[in-house]
């Protein structure tokens, strides 16, 4: 018994009817929602009665099962044969039984069930003794002889507990966790334990038995109607599974115990709309608001106690409008808002039939309704989205004017935020039949690759059509024929436009060109499909995988052979395209319209189809690219047939390139076994072809598309290597540069600032990527970075200072602390990134995923074993620039503390000369400052020794002489930085340039204009400053 689990038994084949419960034939369907508004909160008094009527079903449900395994095992009565199938539930059918609980517990509605015994059997004498036998060979450890004795037992007497309970011990110590299962679930049926079918649920849902998990957890709130756990369990588990009905029953009955609770109700909303029961959805919605407006009078209802929402009310707002209810639509936007706003008592707007409370400003007045007297408009604050609803519900009603006032108020907000709004505000002109005033909105959509699609294009089209614009409309269908070949409906509509014209021709073309494509598809589709094949081995007791089995079998698999013939042809597709691209590449180089649209089309496919490949996308990343039909050494051993000779030279073509690229590899110190070439391009081509397809798509305003394309090839397995890591990420830097995502740029720079430890070149990359600007600054002085660079400085403090400390991570593939040193506390490393708790993304963005490449051991600043080199000398570029982060963030007496520490380590850099005075200057201007003379004599000794360090050339004493007018004018010494501006004019004036004058005579201007010299900033403006 129970040896084997492979045959599958369904009571839906079963030939005698079940007789479990009369109100299943006669008490409705299932999705009726009288079976499940019928749940209350019970009684004391009736939960005893209905414990016992859920004991008796669920013995019921085991009788049977037994009766049917039985039959099933026909006349043999031999222990080896009985209950040696599987067992299946239909779900379906179950589900009624499940709402007879639902009557049950709630005491509502008569269940007549078959009655049962609760307290189990009296057990004969001989039974009695085998299962002391039983107990005796598990306790001796004779599993197999503890097997067939409880077996027997279970032949004779299928109702009693214990011999399940053991059989199930055995098996669990046999480490057939599926069969113990199985065996634990026969016996709770005769155990009545709601926690004992809870487990068994949360163990069946464990093994992805989710079928078996909602019987499971319909039997723990059949003895258990106040485990509401279970009722949310057994619904998200449906939910999951896309069983929608048994999910709305689930929460419906939840929902009966917690009337009006949102986060019921937002769950129950998804599925609802699922289900198409909007009628439903809408009253549940309108008896919460209901509910919230009566126990939040003041409009307190909205907030972190759970209460209705603004969204909710969009919600209900639409499901009216959807209904065709528009009225009730627009009574929902403004009780609703009214309420949200604490307004609830201004009850006297209701008497106006048109939404003046929430007119805007600029609004035409509106007239009094009795008297013709003007009155005034509320003038409230209307969320664009519920203004939005108004608008659809007016113009569907027919009310247009009210409509058109609101409709026009969100058309004026920006269309690349509210596309979906424009949309709905021109579907409701059309459905309206006001075609003029839905066209300019559809075309506004359709003039933006971000707002268009064809459904767009189409109604574009209608309206054209309908407004007798007929050639306009042939070339909107002409352009979605083109978009879209096979559109039939477009290419149908055109065709009765090119008859309207008297161009038959045209017209007759389409037809038949729509006719060959049904003809085509139709074959396509009448495509033979294999049997289903048997039932694979189960463990469950229900058909989990029915649904999956019948999928499968419906899709033909190629053969390795076609395959391999198949990613020929995309060889050589690849291969042409790409020659293509490289005969068009300098066109597009020179911006050629022509030449750059055809470049794009041709990249995009190659784009599409490399990211589209499995292959280069594995789970592991640690494993290069192995090229599409990796070998196996003991496939290489096996002889092919002759009927496979042809597919087989084919084959060894491909094996012989793969071998010889393998082997240049091998020479170029890659890991072995990987391929540089993917479709007959090599990686490095590919990664060409990315970042120019990235960067054309950045300067044409797609930047978002760029970006995602880079960063999915940056974790495909072909680009793990360091090198090409760090080139993938320059180019998502210089894309974010050109679209002033300066926050985009910062996250780049840090991960290659953390891939390259104790390097400076990724800090200068980060300074010249942020060079200036408002925004830049901005990102330079983001509390991630600053804690980032503040981690890095510390470690390199360290490597130099302490360098027995610092151990190489090889998870991270970094240096890091991880001991004290000279007695005092390490405070950096891992503390560094305990204390920083609340920088979110350090992890993710100080994290190195890849493994160093072999061909990196060379590189400079890195080891033979690919570790970085230890910096033996404090470095003061880091150092400098946190101090410049300071600066920026208007912090100058920590900019000071850090800029003497570079000083120190590098007094003859004028960079760091100059911040010093900058910050000294910065410091003495701050009201907490109580040495500002001091400080005033410490940034201009800085900034002398600044200019004795950099006046080597003539752009030097230029930059010099701007930098010292700069400081005089901040501290107010105008005619001292007079003369500094001036001197900077009068070089760029003999030298035939601007470099320095610009911003030279802009500052000089300033101070004219403030000391009243008017006319001397005029004629500067005109010679400096004008274009």
């Amino acid at each position: 018994m129970l040896d084997e689990f492979g045959s599958r038994e369904v009571w839906e084949d079963e030939d005698e009817p079940s007789t479990h419960s009369e109100s299943e034939e006669s008490g409705g369907s299932e999705g009726s929602a009288s079976e499940d508004d019928n749940e209350e909160e019970e009684e004391p008094g009736t939960l005893d009665v209905s414990a016992v009527e859920a004991e008796q079903e669920i013995e019921g449900d085991f009788d049977r099962l037994v009766k049917n395994i039985r039959l099933r095992d026909g006349s043999t009565s031999t222990s080896a044969n009985l209950l040696t199938k599987d067992w299946d539930f239909d779900i379906e059918e179950r589900e009624a039984e499940f709402k007879d609980d639902l009557r049950a517990a709630s005491g509502v509605g008569k269940n007549r069930r078959k009655k049962g015994r609760t307290a189990g059997p009296t057990l004969s004498q001989q039974v009695k003794g085998l299962i002391g036998d039983g107990n005796q060979a598990y306790v001796d450890n004779d599993l197999p002889e503890a097997i067939r004795i409880m077996q027997e037992v279970i032949r004779i007497e299928p109702r009693a507990a214990s011999a399940w309970s053991v059989l199930a011990q055995c098996y669990e110590d046999l480490k057939e966790d599926q069969k113990a299962l199985q065996l634990r679930i026969m016996a709770a049926h005769l155990r009545h334990d709601a926690e004992e079918w809870d487990r068994l649920a949360r163990q069946s849902r464990e093994r992805g038995y989710n079928q078996q998990a909602l019987y499971c957890y319909r039997k723990v709130y059949s003895l258990d109607p106040t485990n509401v756990d279970a009722l949310w369990d057994r619904a998200s588990l449906a939910k999951e599974m896309g069983d929608f009905r048994t999910a709305r029953n689930a929460f419906l009955a939840i929902l009966k115990r917690f009337p009006h609770d949102l986060t019921v109700l937002r769950e129950l909303h998804t599925i609802l709309i699922e289900l198409s029961e909007l009628p439903t959805c809408a009253t549940l919605l309108q008896e919460a608001l209901d509910h919230y407006m009566k126990m939040y009078p003041s409009g307190q209802g909205e907030g972190e106690d759970g209460g209705f929402s603004r969204m909710d009310l969009l919600l209900l707002a639409d499901l009216y409008n959807v209904l065709g209810e528009h009225v009730r639509a627009v009574e929902t936007i403004r009780h609703g808002t009214r309420w949200l706003q604490g307004r609830a008592e201004q009850k006297y707007w209701d008497l106006y039939e048109d939404d003046r409370e929430y007119d805007l400003e600029g609004w035409p007045p509106r007239p009094s309704a009795t008297e013709g007297a003007v009155v005034h408009s509320g003038g409230y604050v209307l969320d664009t989205n519920a203004r939005h609803r108004l608008a659809v519900a007016r113009i569907k009603m027919g009310d247009i004017e009210e409509g058109k006032l609101h409709a026009n108020a969100v058309l004026s907000e920006d269309v690349l935020d509210y596309s979906v709004l424009f949309a709905e505000i021109a579907d409701a002109y059309f459905e309206r039949e006001m075609y003029a005033e839905a066209k300019p909105i559809y075309e506004l959509l359709g003039g933006d690759s971000a707002t268009s699609s064809i459904y767009i294009l189409l109604q574009t089209a209608a309206c054209m059509r309908n407004i007798d614009e007929l050639r306009d409309a042939a070339d909107v269908y002409e352009h979605i024929r083109l978009a879209d070949p096979t559109n039939n409906d477009a290419k149908m509509k055109l065709a009765e436009i090119y008859e309207i014209m008297g161009e038959p021709r045209k017209a007759l073309d389409l037809v038949y060109e729509v006719i060959d494509s049904r003809k085509k598809r139709g074959k396509g589709v009448s495509a033979s499909t294999p049997d289903d094949a048997s039932n694979s081995m189960s463990t469950s007791l229900f058909a989990e995988d029915k649904a999956k089995a019948k999928a499968a079998a419906a899709r033909p698999r190629l053969t390795h052979a076609q395959l391999r013939e198949m990613e020929v042809e995309k060889e050589k597709e690849v291969i042409k395209g790409y020659r293509r691209l490289k005969e068009l590449w300098a066109g597009m180089l020179n911006e050629e319209e022509e030449a750059e649209r055809e470049w794009l089309v041709q990249a995009e496919k190659l784009v599409d189809m490399f990211r589209e490949t499995r292959n280069l996308f594995l789970t592991s990343r640690n494993n290069p690219f192995r090229g599409m039909f990796p070998r196996s050494r003991k496939r290489e051993q096996t002889h092919e047939t002759e009927a496979e000779e042809e597919d087989m030279a084919s084959r060894l073509q491909l094996d012989m390139e793969r071998d010889s690229l393998a082997r240049k590899s091998a020479r170029s110190g890659e890991k072995p076994g990987a391929v540089n070439v993917f479709r007959g391009i090599n990686f490095d081509d590919w990664l060409r072809l990315f970042m120019q397809y990235c960067f054309t798509l950045t300067k044409r305003g797609q930047f978002e598309v760029a970006d995602e394309i880079l960063r999915h090839v940056m974790v495909s397995n072909a680009y793990q290597p360091r090198e090409r890591q760090d080139s993938i990420r320059l180019a998502i830097v210089t894309c974010a540069i050109n679209a002033e995502r300066h926050d985009i740029v910062v996250e780049q720079c840090r991960k290659i600032i953390t891939h390259n430890q104790f390097d400076d070149e990724p800090l200068r990359i980060l300074m010249a990527s942020l060079a200036s600007g408002l925004r830049s600054t901005d990102a330079f002085i983001t509390s991630t970075l600053q804690k980032h660079l503040f981690r890095e400085m510390k470690l390199s403090d360290t490597a130099v200072k302490h360098p027995e400390v610092l151990r190489w991570n090889n998870v991270n593939k970094r240096y890091a602390p991880t001991a004290t040193a000279g007695g005092t506390s390490r405070k950096g490393g891992a503390a560094a990134a305990e204390d920083d708790g609340e920088d979110e993304d350090a992890d993710e963005n100080d994290m190195v995923v890849d493994t160093p490449h072999p061909s990196a051991s060379g590189d400079k600043g890195f080891g033979k074993d690919g570790r970085p080199q230890l910096p033996t000398k404090s470095n003061p570029v880091i150092i400098t620039i946190y101090g410049q982060i300071c600066i920026a963030a208007k912090s100058y007496q920590s900019a000071i503390f850090y800029l003497l520490h570079a000083y120190d380590y590098y007094p003859d850099d004028p960079m760091i000369c100059l911040c010093l005075a900058i910050a000294s200057a910065g410091r003495a201007m701050q009201r907490q400052s109580d040495n500002r003379h001091h400080l005033i004599i410490q940034a201009m000794a800085f900034l002398s020794k600044y200019r004795t360090l950099r006046r080597d050339d003539d752009q030097g004493i230029r930059e010099v002489e701007y930098n010292f007018g700069r400081m005089f004018h901040q501290l107010g010494l105008y005619s001292h930085a007079v003369r500094h501006y001036e001197r900077v004019l009068e070089m760029a004036e003999k030298a035939g340039d601007d470099l320095f004058a610009k911003e030279a005579a802009y500052n000089l201007s300033l101070i004219f204009v403030f000391t009243g010299a008017t006319p001397l900033a005029d004629a500067l403006f005109r010679r400096w400053l004008s274009i």
